[in-house]
């Protein structure tokens, strides 16, 4: 049975979370669970015997780390940034730090310069990192960073050889043994304190550090303690890196609230294959009740034989983080006889947005709904972009959501201009659907979204049929630009192997199976391969900026073109950079003036490049 109650119909949330911040919320957990294991810490070697950390250790470990860090000089309003690996330790200083002032988890993988960077953007005054050890770097970036950023004026060196060429640094255990187990000063932070900034960023654009409260982050915490039905009984097996939102918080925090005991899977986690040769035999051993991951971990798991480990313990599989393939979930669920449930969120709302909950019948594919006091809507696209008229049940948009998980902006309050809607929902960036019950289901981002005439279509709607044509090993679908309709689909496929079929007769099958109007693809192109990402998805980019060109070059077909080319920049869209021949040099203005004619109602931006030809 949860720990967390489940709220009232006329409940606020203030008389549902009590906590008023993190330390108040694991200090509650400590006063009914002292001697209760908080944290099983398994090292580099799966073999060797595990250490273990009670609730009442978790606890004091966190006011000795706040009170050290007020006692060299940080306060509310300050910036701690670390660079660690997953170590008890790590949440000693994730959680003191917000206690005391901020915390900035960094990502150790970054370059100096990147993590320099974030620092400055953060306003860091203190760098707690992992001390030399023989295969890490991250020892000699902090110091870099130091270097780089002249407002850290404290180094806090966590384990390794101690660096006698720095006088200037601190030693974690040192701070911790001279400090005082409880809390020793008295302006404790408010739900409405900044706890830590979380950085995030896509493929494109400068990284943004995300403000997450206290409010935010416990709203978070108990909406997904409550969803996964997290108890004193349970053990959830944490393989993520602790600058990871979901490690920190669903996989860390909602534990910690429920009362819950947390194994860290070694400082690497997932990444070091010992870990997950023997995942199977650490879940019997440590009695996990809650297996959870991001796809790329639970499918690497899923392929390890169990060798009769006894999994009987595991209660529920959760995934998170990405669309999680059927074909895992199903693996996952045969090897441990229980069922995988998804949990959606994101950096900006604490972590946890949904939870496919346990205390109903399971769906494949749904995201779940959405945790007490958030809320999700599904909006349809305008014409310019910007999420306007909610959806009905079914119909497809942009997802939006408000609540008290949801952060309040970036640090950077410029970054935040079209973070939320007109009337305050937070736009997620991802496409997706309500059902009549109020399930979630994703579908993919919105920069995939094909909107023709300002009617939003899903690619997965076109992409899922051609799939069911048994010659189609793989499809994407995307938007070619029209100068009416803004946008129409097209497809891409690659074949399966000792297949023939034409891309007349595939678009006959999808007009025969398809039946949303709108969303029929108006043209279809075979190719050998499609572009792929690091994960093994189509990258949409690629395949939006091939068929741009082929539009493109055909609308301009005759005009005196050396060379065309698409790109897509935030703020300025698809952008479209043209070369003249060089031989149109003397008629370069008349022939600019046609083009852009022709070009003239297409939501692009022209750019014209020098001739190769001609002299600079």
């Amino acid at each position: 049975m949860s720990t967390i109650d489940t709220p009232g119909p006329r409940m606020r949330f203030e008389e549902w979370m009590v906590a008023t911040n993190v330390f108040d919320a694991i200090e509650r957990t400590q006063n009914r669970c002292a001697g209760k294991t908080a944290i099983t810490f398994i090292d580099t070697d799966p073999e060797a015997p595990p250490r273990r950390f009670s609730y009442a250790e978790l606890l004091d470990g966190i006011a000795r780390t706040a009170n050290a860090l007020r006692s060299l000089g940080l306060r509310r309003g300050d910036v701690v940034a670390y660079m660690l690996p997953s170590l008890v330790e790590t949440q000693f200083v994730l959680w003191g730090a917000a206690t005391a002032a901020s915390a900035l988890p960094l990502n150790p993988l970054l370059n100096a310069e990147e993590i320099a960077s974030l620092c400055r953007a953060a306003g860091a005054k203190a760098l707690v990192a992992l001390g030399p050890l023989p295969g890490t770097e991250i020892w000699d970036k902090a110091k870099r960073v130091k270097a780089l950023v002249p407002a850290i004026g404290v180094l806090i060196q966590v384990g390794g050889e101690q660096d006698d060429r720095r006088p200037d640094v601190q030693l974690l255990a040192d701070l911790l043994r001279s400090s005082p187990a409880a809390l020793a000063f008295s302006d404790l932070p408010g739900p409405n304190d900044v706890a830590a900034y979380f950085h995030t960023g896509g493929t494109t654009g400068a990284p943004k550090l995300v403000i997450h409260t206290h409010r935010n982050q416990l709203a978070a915490a108990y909406g997904g303690a409550w969803a996964s039905g997290a108890s004193a009984d349970d053990v959830i097996v944490n393989g993520l890196p602790m600058f990871h939102v979901a490690s920190a918080i669903f996989c860390s925090l909602a534990m910690f609230v429920a009362g819950a005991e947390v194994v860290i899977l070694s400082p690497d986690g997932f990444r070091n294959p010992r870990i997950v040769r023997d995942f199977w035999r650490i879940v019997e051993r440590t009695g996990t009740t809650i297996v959870g991951g991001v796809p790329t971990a639970l499918s690497a798991v899923a392929k390890v034989d169990p060798k009769g480990a006894d999994l009987s313990r595991v209660r529920v599989n959760f995934c998170g983080a990405s669309l999680f393939p059927r074909s895992v979930a199903e693996q996952m669920e045969q090897l441990t006889g229980k069922p995988v449930r998804e949990v959606y969120g994101m950096t900006e709302c604490g972590g946890v947005i949904c939870v496919d909950p346990v205390s109903r019948p399971r769906v494949i594919g749904s995201a779940g709904c959405p945790i007490p006091f958030c809320e999700v809507e599904v909006r349809a696209l305008d014409g310019t972009g910007v999420p306007a008229r909610a959806c009905m049940p079914g119909e497809p948009g942009v997802l939006v959501a408000r609540g008290p998980n949801v952060t309040p902006g970036y640090k950077d309050a410029a970054q935040s201009a079209t973070l939320f809607t007109a009337d305050g929902w937070l736009i997620t960036g991802d496409v997706g659907v309500l059902d009549a019950t109020g399930r979630v289901f994703i579908t993919g981002r919105v920069k995939d979204l094909i909107i023709r005439s300002g009617h939003n279509i899903d690619p997965a709607v076109i992409e899922k049929c051609l799939m069911r044509h048994p010659a189609v090993a793989d499809a994407g679908a995307v938007g070619m630009p029209d100068a009416y309709a803004g946008e129409l689909p097209v497809a891409y496929v690659t074949l399966r192997q000792g297949f023939c079929v034409t891309e007349d007769e595939l678009l006959a099958f999808a007009k025969a199976t398809i039946h949303e109007p709108p969303a029929l693809p108006r043209r279809l192109f075979i190719l050998e391969q499609l572009p792929m990402t690091a994960v093994g998805k189509v990258y949409k980019p690629a395949l939006r900026q091939d068929c741009a060109q082929r539009h493109f070059s055909e609308v301009l077909r005759g005009e005196p073109i050396a060379a065309l080319a698409v790109r897509e920049e935030p703020g300025r869209g698809q952008v479209v950079c043209i070369e003249l021949a060089a031989a149109e040099e003397d008629s370069s203005h008349e022939t600019r003036q046609r083009i852009a004619a022709n070009l003239e109602g297409y939501l692009l931006t022209l750019e014209w490049a020098r001739s190769k030809a001609r002299p600079a």
